[in-house]
């Protein structure tokens, strides 16, 4: 038999799904997308500078951080997660250093991170407050709540 996760195991009928935030899923996909362009970069620079630097040099440095940019994904839930995104996204600018169209990707990128961020957290307080309303709506209006349809006795 599989393995539950923790999720799994202390799942009960009839409890709310716990909501994801927008916000994480907007940054997740930045940088996302910044790691399959920093893996690409890294190609570019190897073999258009490949006599300006050690090719161990440039495929360990840009793969490794591809690897991180990716390994930022799974933290952004933590509090230093989203500052280790404007890290990234700093780091990203400065490879224009070794391939001028850098500053360019990296800056698009880094505005395309503000936008998620600053998006997300107005959508995620948009949908507390929805859901806030919604609960009170249910409370005052228990008979016309939304669930599960009840059998009506005869």
């Amino acid at each position: 038999m599989a393995r539950l996760t923790k999720a799994q195991r202390e799942w009960r009928p009839g409890m709310p799904k716990k909501r994801r935030s927008t916000k994480v899923m907007f940054a997740s996909t930045v940088l996302l997308l910044e790691a399959f362009v920093m893996f690409f970069a890294t190609l570019v620079v190897f073999g258009l500078r490949r006599g300006e630097f050690p090719p161990a040099l440039i495929l360990g440095v840009g793969i490794g951080l591809s690897v991180v940019i990716v390994f930022a994904c799974a933290v952004l839930n933590k509090p230093w997660g989203i500052g280790l995104g404007w890290i990234l996204q700093l780091v990203l600018i400065l490879t224009g250093i070794f391939e001028p169209a850098m500053f360019l990707v990296g800056a698009l990128f880094a505005l395309a991170w503000w936008y998620g961020i600053r998006t997300g957290i107005r959508l995620d307080r948009e949908a507390v407050q929805r859901e806030r309303e919604q609960a009170e709506w249910e409370a005052a209006h228990p008979d016309q709540a939304a669930g599960p349809a009840q059998p009506q006795s005869p």
